[in-house]
């Protein structure tokens, strides 16, 4: 549900938007439809282009609107100012380096740009959960392309440098050891 509701900011316009970690392209379909939006995905896996522009292709994306670009998020090889809005899911919690990955964001924002983000974050020091997901860590790295269960990811966004942000905090009951997520819009 938070998910429409968060891209909802970027439907219907005229935007250039990069999303970082593209995969498959899942979130394609809440944003990417109309002839008057072009999307660079990025990704470090080259396997996952041809999917991806599948997704794109599914959600009403012309062809010539996407670029699909093998990368990580800690070099991101577009100009400074290049886009109006970066999407990322369930990203940073498997980059090598999360605070420089959201300098880049930063960087290749234009002024106004907006951030659109959904991360798993580790649960509140103290619980069953938080103890839970440091065991598993190790584990989750090894088995998930180097997912971390345990990051503080959503203060890592606040204190990023955007001028300002909108997070908040949802549990899903079917993502037992991934919870809660963060999510939000962060402004430049």
């Amino acid at each position: 549900m938070y998910k429409s509701q968060i891209f909802g900011n970027l439907k219907g316009k005229g935007l250039r938007i990069l999303e970082i970690g593209i995969g498959t392209g899942p979130n394609l379909s809440y944003y990417a439809s109309g002839s008057g939006v072009e999307v660079v995905g990025i990704d470090p896996n080259p396997k996952m282009e041809k999917y991806a522009r599948s997704s794109a292709a599914s959600a009403g994306l012309p062809t010539s609107n996407f670029e699909f670009i093998q990368a990580v998020g800690e070099a991101i090889p577009l100009s400074d100012a290049s886009v109006d809005a970066v999407v990322g899911t369930l990203v940073l919690c498997s980059v090598k380096d999360v605070d420089m990955t959201l300098k880049e964001v930063r960087r290749v924002l234009r002024p106004g740009g907006l951030y659109v983000f959904v991360e798993h974050v580790a649960a509140k020091d103290g619980t069953f959960l938080k103890f839970m997901q440091r065991v598993l860590d190790p584990l989750q790295q090894t088995l998930a392309d180097g997912c971390h269960l345990s990051r503080e990811t959503g203060n890592d966004i606040s204190r990023a440098g955007f001028s300002s942000v909108e997070l908040n905090t949802a549990f899903l009951s079917s993502a037992t050891f991934i919870n809660p997520h963060a999510y939000g819009i962060a402004y430049k």
